[in-house]
């Protein structure tokens, strides 16, 4: 198993935009084969700082999910609400 930490700064103002494009993108994730579990966190000191935390069965799994047509197609809707871009974080058990 694997998690994927995934570190976003949205742009001023966009929030709600952002809450409905990132749903949509996580109930897409929930049903592609290998994914777990996955919660969605706000920083309580810097409001526009977000941080995904999903969990996978394996690497390959994530990659997949990661180069996927539908993927690629959502995180369209995210691009445009972030101030940079996201980082993605490959982390696994010591």
């Amino acid at each position: 198993m694997i998690k994927v930490l995934i570190e976003r700064h949205l742009l001023d103002g966009l929030e709600k935009e952002y809450h409905e494009a990132s749903k949509a993108l996580l109930q897409a994730c929930m049903e592609f084969p290998g994914y777990i579990s996955g919660e969605s966190l706000r920083d309580l000191e810097r409001p526009n700082h977000r941080i995904i935390i999903t969990h996978w069965k394996s690497e390959s799994a994530w990659r997949q999910w990661e180069s996927s047509e539908r993927r690629m197609q959502l995180l369209g809707g995210v691009a445009g609400i972030l101030a940079s871009d996201e980082k993605v974080v490959l982390l696994a058990p010591l």
